[in-house]
């Protein structure tokens, strides 16, 4: 099998095989250690401001959407949320499960965020925006920093969703003013699905311990609380947390954060030259580097992707909804390479040889 899905994606060997040992207790100082250096490691990638805190929530990155929407706002608050696509539209549900006041910048499929269109809520009362940095069903990579300078001048309480650019597209989390950030553990961590990462800024720390949250599974101050002493306050996917450390120490020794990014832009850009002859259309505006969404001129996208699975064992990711027949995802994600690129454009290239293109 040959992985170009944006999560689960490949994972490395060294990343299977501690995914293959026996899983220890965890309430452990040795269990601890490891918990501390990935927040240390997390905090460092995100650049997260001085006395940041990161939580490891055994739960799908939804799960932390979820959660972070229960902890840092009410009913008091009026919230800007980036609805340009299945994940940005996810937030627009949270926002009305939890009665969270809210309004929505509504964006077509693959439209970027610009500057006249978001100020033109400028001035007008927001405490709070939900945003999806990379939205990854139409692959739009929205700019953080012009968001940031936004949220600056409106005192406005700054999410970013960096489920899918956390470590594939440029991210400082000090320098757009962010206040909460989300990853999770399928992205460009390349470890099996499980837990998703929530960054907090001081300010967001603040925020969260005063909270009253009707949630046990779900506080975050009490998640917090338990992390000083490297441990959750329930039973974590201890595995997955120890395929993480792993994986983080390993984009470490490769050069850092700087050093990954580069990588998956390169790669992103490889496959994107390769395809270009293709009788296919990019969709994005904007594109971010984990993912290219493509557009079949004279077939459904969905079939493209069953063919691929079916007949040469490789997995692209499909969409949901409107977009299923129109629009398939290449990730550039996880352990993948140039050539791996090259063999999917053979297949391609062999399917419209036979008539499938």
């Amino acid at each position: 099998m040959l992985n170009f899905t944006v999560g689960p994606v490949m994972c490395s060997d060294e990343v299977r095989a501690v995914g293959g040992e026996q899983v220890p207790y965890f309430r452990t100082p040795e269990f601890s250690e490891v918990m501390l250096e990935n927040e240390k490691l997390i905090l460092k990638y995100a650049n997260a401001p001085e006395d940041s805190k990161a939580v490891f929530m055994t739960n799908s990155s939804t799960g932390s959407m979820e959660a972070v929407v229960m902890n840092c706002f009410t009913e008091a608050d009026k919230v800007l949320v980036i609805d340009g696509g299945s994940f940005g539209h996810r937030f627009v549900e949270l926002c009305g499960i939890h009665e969270i006041p809210h309004e929505i910048i509504k964006l077509n499929h693959g439209q970027k965020l610009t500057k006249e269109r978001l100020y033109e809520y400028d001035g007008q009362a927001f405490t709070g925006i939900l945003v999806n940095i990379d939205e990854t069903s139409t692959g739009v990579l929205y700019d953080s920093e012009m968001i940031g300078e936004f949220c600056k001048k409106n005192g406005i309480f700054y999410v970013c969703d960096c489920v899918s650019s956390f470590l594939a597209d440029p991210f400082d989390m000090a320098h757009c003013s962010a206040d909460v950030m989300i990853t999770g553990s399928q992205k460009v961590l390349a470890c099996p699905p499980g837990v998703s990462i929530i960054v907090l800024t001081p300010r967001a720390v603040e925020r969260v311990v005063n909270a009253k949250v009707k949630s046990m599974y779900f506080n975050l101050a009490n998640a917090l609380k338990n992390m000083e002493r490297g441990q959750t306050p329930f039973t974590p996917a201890v595995g997955i947390l120890r395929q993480i450390n792993t994986r983080l120490k390993e984009i470490e020794k490769a050069g850092g954060a700087d050093a990954e990014i580069a990588r998956v832009a390169e790669q992103a850009a490889d496959f994107r030259r390769k395809i270009k002859n293709l009788p296919f259309e990019f969709v994005s505006e904007s594109p971010a580097n984990g993912v290219t969404p493509v557009h079949p001129v004279n077939t459904d996208a969905y079939e493209i992707f069953t063919e691929l699975k079916d007949h040469y064992h490789i997995w692209v990711c499909p969409n949901g909804g409107d977009m299923k027949n129109t629009i398939f995802r290449v990730g550039h994600i996880g352990c993948l390479n140039h050539d791996d690129n090259t063999t999917l454009i053979n297949a391609l290239k062999d399917m419209q040889n036979r008539g499938l293109l």
